[in-house]
């Protein structure tokens, strides 16, 4: 399966990755923001960095656009106990 262009739009900004499917780019781009906070030592640019976090993101492809609401927990509280900045992606129907 060949790689695709997307762009992702979280109404900050707009990237242009390519990806397999729309759930996988915006997957690895919410890991890539989670890897980040997790990384970063100083508190207060953990705080902004969270308060930054995207809650929703849409997949725009050529011809069809998938919507994502995420929901970010500093510490998981369900399938992830004890991990930080856990998140889950759940598909918006209407957008």
């Amino acid at each position: 399966m060949a790689k695709r262009q997307f762009t992702i739009d979280t109404d900050q900004e707009k990237i242009c990755v390519e990806g397999h499917t729309h759930k996988n780019v915006a997957l690895k781009y919410l890991m890539r923001k989670r890897r980040s906070l997790l990384m970063t030592k100083d508190p207060n640019k953990i705080e902004r960095l969270y308060c930054d976090l995207p809650h929703s993101l849409k997949i725009m492809g050529k011809q069809v656009t998938h919507s994502y609401a995420i929901n970010w927990e500093k510490v998981g509280t369900t399938d992830f106990q004890g991990s930080r900045f856990v998140f889950a992606l759940q598909e918006q129907t209407n957008f």
